[in-house]
């Protein structure tokens, strides 16, 4: 009697016990008194039982092979060790050699899954490294035995070409099943001739290659077959070449590549092949499987294979098939697909391959659920054990669940559990789960929503152009606020009629006669109606031919609602989307959106932004730089308009945008010109000995939208030493050559005018001697000038000056330099009549006020009047309280003077009353795109109070 019986369902007792006297005949009294002596062991006993009641398989290749079941009992890995093609003189002998592996190692997985020592992730990487070293062994050898007849295959240059293999689906996530299918694509590098006598060209050499290989792999034989190949996600398919060069592989994708190709290429992974040809061939395919953009339209094709493969799944009565039906492991797929597909062109981590470890990753991004990940996993991976179970029975390709009691039976056994209901019950649970999830993601909205108010604006946006309903469609909109309703008609009339709509791809203009309908829906909800629209359709007319951003729009109603939010709020924030569309990205979570970043948090982001970029392409690097601004900048306007950011808080985060983009874009600068000339003489990359010196509005920490960067360039390095050589053709200069070009290099990366427009605008007059000096000055010649040659107005603006990039140690050196120069004794009688001066200068030329307007920077009780009584308090007393100096921005100032007795704290809390006032208002008008004047009976308090403190501090 065997072992463990005891154990068996008793249906099955018979069986195991044929099965096991069987085994015991084929292996001879010393094996099976071995083995004997493992099965003392009850788990090994139980696993025995699994085993050979859950796999023909298993227990035909222990009997064909009896010394392979002590060795199961014995080890828990057999291991795979390297293929060495060497000794094989024969095509028959290799190929005899990967099959014997192949049924060893695929023998042991099962072994090893229903024992319980190895889980699913194991298992099937595994089953992954049997493949590529199958492919890799039978492709070395064929190569060899083709090169030996017909020469190395080389390109023009004469250098040697390889095949290289691509491994598609489960085999390029590592996920291969028991009985997997391999999905292959083999390409080559470029086309030329072998250099042997027989001469071939490369396509025929590769395509001889590729044949053998697949043969080799593929074809049954006594010995049973390594692994089918699937070569139907070629280019072209059946009817395609089997073997393309990469410019032929390129231009497909590029210019025929469909939607599910992309879904496809999510999984591709070289298996075999040279490593850096493998990897620029995969850099090739990047831009056709990952849009730059956030590319909603995915879903639809993902909607349409899922349709297709439900209609085959009730054709052929599949609702039982637990990788194609519902609920089923490829809906886990298409879910994990989608936003990969969607979102992994504008973020790398989302392009791992592997389910597992890529579902995590997309619940702490945002894009599931807290809990989704885990609940989809478990569920995944119970059905990715069932899907082995049903393969093992037979070493059969199948997800089918058993129709006969017998098997159904079997496969519970196998599994550990008590029986069919059990199991079916445990598979029914989590289907629903997937269910649940995909419905969520994937399905049709019209599937899983209520009717939405969008359909009877649907008749209106049709017939917006008929002048038959003209009266009726100016009736609805104006009972729905759109007021004049004849213009939002025209709006919507001119739309639909023009040229670019009419020969738009159906495919697009679809998308559109969607989106209109609910736009004109979101739009009935705001507070201005017609204003909502009239904001967002230069939006709409700029996406038309990139209307996968119209698919974001219908996909995602929340989108939708702060889209026509923030335009109606303002025209700035409605004409940068306008110009950028990427930036509806943005939109999509609005907790990300409205959440305030802090300065550490913004500089962070940056810094993972370039990491994602070549280090070599320039472009790029100004491209990402200019897109994390305009990114940044729509969320501090959104949160601003919101309400979630308070004037102040604004400011400091357009401060800390700005810093942050000035240290990255100098560090840019420097390794470009650290590589083509070396490092200056006594520079390290810790320590570049240069800095950037922020001064008004950025110095300030006082940054509204739009404002340009004032900033001044010091280093400490000597001037007479050079650099140590480098790359490039000009080879070692002078440092401060090399400064100067730093410099210069700096302000052509900020204010280049590439397809994203310029960083900032920058200004560099307030540097010593204005226009005619130096652009980067040393900090010695700084302080000379500050001391000897500097105008009162240069002193007053080093009030509002501090580094902001650089060097730590030549930053803090600035620090102190400023205050020793803000400490120094003055006259203060001169001192007032030469700030007194320069402002009455000021007004002259730069006031817009009238009798009826206000400026409120440049009027007499303006935002500049503050700014000056500040200017001249720090510059008059700092000598006697330095601590008033410490701070650059004017609010802090104004409370140091409170701090140290030096301003009565009422005259001091009503400037900085009327300065938020006034700076709040200007931000106001800045995000409305309206110069900053304003009705002269406003603020007339404010104003009131200033000039009175204006006459008290400087007559």
């Amino acid at each position: 009697m065997p072992l463990g019986l005891e154990s068996c369902p008793p249906q099955f007792r018979q069986q195991f016990e044929d099965q096991w006297n069987h085994w015991r005949d084929s292996a001879g009294h010393e094996l099976a008194a071995k083995a004997e002596a493992l099965l003392k062991d009850e788990p090994r006993q139980l696993a025995l039982l699994r085993s050979f009641t859950g796999s023909d398989f298993l227990y035909r290749q222990c009997c064909h092979n009896p010394d392979l079941l002590p060795e199961l009992l014995q080890s828990e890995d057999l291991g795979l060790d390297v293929f060495d093609t060497d000794p094989f003189d024969s095509e028959e002998s290799l190929d005899r050699a990967l099959r014997q592996l192949r049924n060893r190692v695929t023998a042991e997985v099962i072994y090893r899954d229903f024992a319980g020592q190895w889980d699913i992730p194991r298992v099937c990487l595994r089953l992954t490294e049997l493949a590529e070293t199958c492919i890799q062994a039978a492709l070395a050898w064929h190569h060899r035995q083709l090169a030996d007849r017909y020469g190395e295959p080389r390109d023009s240059d004469g250098n040697a070409q390889s095949l290289v293999v691509l491994g598609m689906g489960k085999l390029g996530a590592r996920e291969l099943n028991l009985s997997s299918d391999i999905d292959l694509i083999f390409a080559y590098p470029e086309p030329g001739e072998t250099d042997g006598e027989s001469g071939l060209e490369n396509q025929k050499f590769f395509q001889r290659l590729g044949q053998r290989l697949i043969k080799s792999l593929d074809a049954i034989t006594a010995d049973g077959f390594v692994f089918r190949v699937d070569m139907r996600l070629r280019p072209y398919g059946d009817s395609g070449p089997l073997v393309s060069h990469f410019a032929a592989l390129e231009d497909y994708y590029q210019t025929q590549g469909r939607e599910w190709e992309r879904y496809a290429m999510v999984k591709a992974r070289p298996v075999a092949g040279d490593e850096a040809v493998a990897a620029e061939l995969m850099e090739l395919l990047r831009p056709f499987t990952y849009r730059r953009y956030i590319d909603f339209s995915a879903i639809d094709a993902l909607r349409e294979m899922k349709s297709l493969i439900q209609r085959q799944v009730r054709a052929r009565g599949l609702s039982d098939n637990i990788k194609l039906g519902r609920g089923g492991i490829r809906e886990v797929e298409f879910i994990a697909q989608a936003f990969q597909l969607i979102r992994g062109g504008r973020e790398p981590a989302l392009r791992e391959r592997n389910l597992l470890r890529l579902l995590p990753l997309l619940e702490s991004d945002g894009h599931l659920e807290a809990g989704v990940a885990q609940r989809l996993a478990d569920a995944y991976l119970l059905l990715r054990r069932v899907e082995h179970a049903l393969q093992a029975e037979r070493d059969q390709q199948t997800q089918t669940l058993p129709a006969e009691d017998e098997r159904r039976a079997k496969l519970a056994c196998a599994l550990g559990r008590d029986g069919w209901d059990q199991l079916l019950e445990e598979l029914a649970v989590q289907r629903a789960v997937i269910e649940r999830e995909f419905d969520a993601v994937i399905a049709p909205p019209e599937e899983i929503a209520e009717p939405s108010a969008a359909e009877e604006w649907e008749g209106l946006w049709a017939g917006c152009a008929d002048e038959s309903s003209a009266e009726l469609n100016r009736q609805a909109l104006e009972d729905s606020g759109f007021t004049p309703a004849q213009e939002a008609l025209d709006l919507l009339a001119d739309l639909r009629t023009a040229p670019v709509v009419a020969t738009l791809p159906s495919a697009a203009r679809q998308r559109l006669d969607q989106s209109m309908p609910l736009l004109l829906a979101a739009a009935a909800q705001e507070n201005v109606p017609l204003l909502a629209l009239t904001r967002v359709l230069p939006l709409v007319r700029s996406v038309l031919r990139r209307s996968a951003y119209l698919v974001l729009i219908n996909e995602n109603p929340p989108v939708l609602k702060q889209l026509l939010r923030l335009c109606s709020a303002s025209p700035r924030i409605a004409e940068q989307l306008a110009r950028h569309p990427i930036l509806l990205d943005e939109l999509l979570d609005s907790r990300r959106l409205l959440a305030p970043a802090s300065a550490a948090d913004i500089a962070d982001e940056l810094r993972r932004e370039i990491l994602r970029v070549d280090t070599s392409d320039l472009e790029a690097q100004m491209e990402a730089l200019r897109h994390f601004k305009q990114s940044q900048s729509l969320r501090i306007a959104a949160q601003e308009v919101s309400g979630a950011l308070p004037l102040m808080k604004v400011s400091d985060s357009l401060t800390w945008l700005a810093e942050a983009i000035l240290q990255q874009s100098l560090q840019l600068a420097w390794a470009q010109l650290v590589e083509k000339h070396g490092l200056p003489a006594g520079a390290s990359p810790e320590d570049m000995h240069f800095a950037i010196i922020a001064y008004g509005k950025l110095g300030g920490l006082e940054l509204g939208h739009g404002s340009d960067l004032d900033i001044v360039f010091v280093h400490d390095a000597d001037p007479m030493q050079y650099t140590d050589g480098g790359a490039g053709r000009d080879g070692s200069i002078d440092n401060l050559r090399f400064y100067t070009r730093l410099a210069q290099r700096l302000i052509h990366i900020l204010q280049t005018r590439t397809l994203s427009g310029p960083l900032y605008e920058v200004d560099t007059r307030l540097r010593p001697s204005g226009n005619s000096g130096l652009l980067v000055t040393s900090l010695a010649a700084f302080e000379k000038y500050q001391r000897e040659s500097a105008w009162t107005w240069e002193h007053q603006a080093l009030v509002r000056a501090r580094p902001v990039a650089g060097s730590a140690r030549l930053c803090s050196d600035f620090e102190q330099l400023r205050l020793q120069l803000l400490c120094e004794a003055r006259d203060e009688k001169e001192l007032r009549g030469e700030v007194v001066a320069m402002r009455d200068k000021m007004r002259a030329h730069l006031d817009k006020s009238n009798d009826k307007n206000f400026d409120l920077k440049q009027g007499p009780g303006g935002i500049v009047d503050v700014e000056f009584m500040v200017q001249y308090a720090a510059l008059a007393w700092a000598r006697q309280a330095p601590s008033i100096v410490r701070y650059t921005d004017n609010i802090r100032i104004l409370e140091s003077l409170i701090d140290t007795g030096l301003m009565p704290a009422h005259q001091a809390e009503h400037l900085i009353d009327a300065y938020k006032a006034y700076r709040s208002e200007g931000h106001r008008l800045a995000l409305q795109q309206l110069p900053g004047v304003v009705s002269g009976d406003q603020f007339t308090a404010e104003r009131k109070t200033v000039q009175t403190n204006w006459q008290q501090l400087l007559g």
